[in-house]
């Protein structure tokens, strides 16, 4: 696999950077501007993405006007606020109603418009109106994205549908119904923007992931999403790549070990795309010295260990367990973005209590059934019962549900709007939590550990749902089942549901589970515990690459522990896949 340098890539105007969150899409995508500048292009770079740390990276304050970035000449940076750009569009789709329709109604509608896929819609919207404004455009060789536009976002805004009254006029209560609301005067500049997309002459996608599983899954899952729209100009950058120094160091040797394992799996599909690697830097890639390192990285940047390290002061996974353990039964929850070892985290916790002799049910959503790996498969009768929601076939009982109710009052492009907009992720969502709640609701005297937990997002939706159907009918019970009624006060009660925040001590992983935090905050749900998962600062690793690495997690763990988090603890990094009840039990 050959080293990535920007000098390898196509000669187009335009790069798309697109991955997983925590993969490193903006450090590549800032160290990528700052190599183009510095051979003399003009070069300007735009973050569309709500976890962008772009003005951490440069150093500086960004808005959504291209700025100069000091002691680069010829490169610009600008961040759009999609966050901002949402709310915007939201009180521009709603405010003409907020007199004429009662508050149930009007929360209802907020809702529905607060999800990620509107986020995504509001950040395409704003990137849409930077590419067509030729004046600024005209003035650069090269506009680079951080962060790329999904296939779902992408089939949402070809469908003729889309465009239609349809999306004001329709109360079926779909998971994030009316996004597109109010744009149909962008129509044609839309469908510019997808075109660009797809013309190889103009633009390179960029899928940048890690050398794991999961990252791959995720980046091979995107990659054939977007080539279903015929947006095959793509290359795949697969970043932090581990050489060992030494065979002396046994975490060194085994960090290697699992990344070439990973890499020798990966699927015959994504090893048909033009593949680069980049190596595991031992250093924060902010500013521009480590920006213009990143392509051509030396050990000499590895600074000495800091005397302290904040890990070894944090307790371990164990006294999360002797709290929950303080009593009989409860929801625990397991929350974060893919990658961060919830499913571990979620079985380990489940291992603890039913050691301690507690009764305790274990599920997950993980569509390839990774609990049945962690588990080893080991027979766990008489101590804890597991079981899996399969999250496609609950999906598909949810949306001919829904498609069923109003598939004699849509026309031809409004239901295939609807059909569409019902490949969300909060759909999913939804559907699972309905799943969810059900193994709930038959839970008593026990603990319920769930891996992989709706968002605030979403318990927010099903509640102003109900509150919309009960305005609309005149009736209690509306459209949502019983158990999850009952299961929305349960997890708002602190007293029987305990919510556990997963991360890794790096910027994204740790933005997006503050973000998440906030979610769930807003929905009345307090998050009481933090797991920093897989820290090297409690391997005591000698190798030099992987000590920088333990240097750099120190501003994260600092973060969390002091500003974020009400409790914390922290897990060391684990060489080995983790499987099996004694396994497990290594955690603690």
């Amino acid at each position: 696999m050959e080293l990535f340098h920007p000098s390898k890539l196509a000669e187009t105007r335009h790069f798309f950077f697109t991955g997983k969150g925590g993969v490193g899409k903006t450090s590549t995508a800032c160290a990528t501007a700052v190599a183009l500048a510095d051979s003399g292009k003009r070069v300007l770079i735009v973050s569309t993405d709500p976890a962008s740390n772009l003005e951490d990276v440069f150093g500086i304050p960004l808005s959504n006007k291209p700025t100069a970035i000091h002691d680069v000449p010829n490169l610009f940076a600008s961040n759009l606020d999609p966050e901002q750009a949402a709310r915007d569009y939201r009180e521009k789709v709603i405010g003409p109603y907020r007199d004429k329709l009662p508050k149930a109604a009007i929360d209802n509608m907020e809702e529905q418009l607060s999800g990620a896929c509107t986020v995504e819609i509001a950040a395409f919207d704003e990137f849409t109106n930077l590419l067509s404004n030729k004046e600024l455009t005209s003035a650069f060789d090269h506009i680079i994205f951080d962060t790329a536009p999904t296939g779902h976002t992408l089939r949402l805004l070809q469908l003729p549908s889309a465009w239609s009254s349809f999306l004001e006029d329709n109360t079926t209560g779909a998971s994030c119904l009316g996004p597109l609301s109010g744009l149909g005067a962008k129509k044609e500049l839309y469908s510019s923007t997808v075109q660009a997309l797809a013309n190889g002459d103009e633009t390179t996608l960029i899928l940048v992931s890690r050398p794991d599983y999961s990252s791959l899954l995720e980046a091979e899952r995107a990659s054939l999403e977007l080539a279903e729209l015929k947006i095959n100009n793509q290359t795949l950058i697969i970043n932090g790549v581990f050489q060992s120094s030494s065979n002396e160091d046994l975490v060194a040797r085994q960090l290697e070990g699992r990344q070439l394992k990973a890499l020798s799996e990966m699927s015959s599909y994504l090893k048909t795309i033009p593949t680069f690697k980049l190596p595991l830097v031992p250093f924060n890639l902010t500013g521009l010295n480590a920006l213009r390192s990143f392509f051509t990285p030396t050990l000499e940047a590895v600074n000495s260990m800091n005397e302290e390290l904040t890990a070894e002061k944090i307790a371990g996974l164990q006294t999360l367990v002797n709290e929950l353990a303080k009593k009989n039964n409860g929801v625990i929850m397991t929350m974060g973005k893919g990658g961060v070892g919830k499913t571990t985290i979620a079985a380990a916790l489940a291992v603890a209590l039913a050691e301690k002799g507690h009764k305790v049910h274990l599920t997950t959503t993980d569509p390839a059934a990774h609990l049945g790996i962690v588990l080893n498969n080991e027979n766990t009768e008489g101590t804890i019962s597991v079981s899996r929601i399969d999250p496609k076939k609950e999906v598909e009982i949810y949306k001919n549900e829904v498609l069923d109710k109003v598939k004699d009052s849509l026309d031809e492009d409004g239901f295939a709007f609807l059909k569409e907009e019902l490949n969300s992720p909060c759909t999913e969502e939804i559907a699972v939590f309905r799943a969810f709640a059900n193994i709930v609701d038959k839970a008593e005297d026990a603990f319920v550990v769930i891996d992989t937990a709706p968002t605030g997002h979403t318990v927010l939706l099903l509640d102003a749902a109900e509150s919309y159907h009960r305005e609309v009918t005149k009736r209690s019970n509306g459209d949502i089942p019983d158990s999850v009624k009952k299961l929305l006060p349960r997890l708002r009660n602190k007293d029987m549901t305990n919510v556990v925040l997963v991360t890794l001590p790096e910027a994204t992983p740790v933005f997006e589970a503050s973000r998440l935090q906030d979610d769930l905050r807003r929905a009345q749900i307090e998050p009481e515990w933090w797991v920093i998962n897989q820290s090297f600062q409690k391997t005591k690793t000698t190798d030099p690459i992987l000590q920088g690495r333990a240097n750099a997690e120190e501003q994260w763990i600092k973060k969390v522990n002091g500003q974020l988090a009400t409790h914390c603890v922290v897990v060391p990094w684990h060489a080995d896949e983790i499987n099996g009840i004694n396994g497990l039990k290594q955690l603690l």
